[in-house]
């Protein structure tokens, strides 16, 4: 693990479909009462030992990880990240950046959830968790600077297959630079500007959380209602159904 910090190529700025970036400009509102509320400071990335359920889950991804190689065996059959978030295609544009998800803002992927049964089984016990999926990172792959879209959530990555080259696999967030390392949690706030290599000739993969941000009472409530109307906006109801129609079979047709 290190810190550094790099120069960032100046890129144009996001468009979203207007119904996407109205829900955007209003959620952006609310995010200064989200920070004033935060319980764990407001930070680019934050010790996991601060959140008592990441020391389990880490003890569990040697069964989420054989769950993971299942998975893995028919790579083909896995989305591209793109496909079943439309809004993603400013970030990737080709296969090399795939989604198994589990969770969608809270909607759950039957079918997937009944092939990681253990997974699901762990991701269920944390509190507070609302997307689940495994990212799948290709080789050389490069995922440009951008933001998440909320700061009511937190983001999660526990490693489960990192490049045996460490140093060349790695996040930058806001000005930290970070590894990922073997079985061991990253959290971090998303709504920081972030990036992603890997510059190595092997795949990167992890367990991708979003869960609820620890808030005092008035942030709490706060958060629970713009998080439902996230999970009622295009934005998630479009994903949600490519995912339906991947299923289906029929995006990868």
């Amino acid at each position: 693990m290190s810190t550094r910090k790099t120069a960032l190529t100046p890129k144009k700025k996001r468009k979203h479909r207007p119904s996407v970036a109205i829900g955007l400009w209003i959620i952006k509102r609310l995010e200064n009462l989200i920070r004033r509320s935060s319980t764990v400071g407001n930070t680019p990335f934050f010790d996991p030992a601060i959140f008592a359920w990441t020391r389990e889950l880490e003890s569990r991804s040697a069964v989420i990880r054989a769950e993971l190689d299942a998975v893995l065996r028919n790579s083909d059959a896995i989305p591209s990240f793109q496909q079943i978030s439309k809004d993603q295609a400013r970030l990737t544009q080709d296969d090399r950046w795939k989604t198994f998800f589990l969770y969608g803002y809270g909607y759950k992927i039957d079918g997937n959830c009944a092939q990681c049964p253990q997974t699901t089984q762990a991701i269920e016990a944390i509190p507070g968790m609302y997307t689940a999926f495994f990212s799948i990172l290709s080789p050389g792959k490069h995922i440009p600077p951008h933001r998440g879209p909320y700061n009511g959530l937190l983001r999660v990555h526990l490693g489960l297959i990192i490049p045996q080259q460490a140093e060349q696999c790695r996040i930058e967030v806001g000005d930290e630079v970070h590894h990922w390392q073997q079985d061991s949690c990253l959290v971090f706030d998303d709504t920081y500007k972030h990036q992603v290599w890997n510059d190595t000739d092997e795949r990167r993969v992890v367990l991708f959380l979003d869960v609820q941000r620890p808030l005092t009472l008035p942030g709490r409530l706060l958060n629970r209602v713009v998080l439902k109307l996230i999970q009622w906006s295009p934005f998630i109801q479009d994903a949600r159904r490519n995912q339906q129609n991947w299923d289906r079979g029929i995006l990868n047709q």
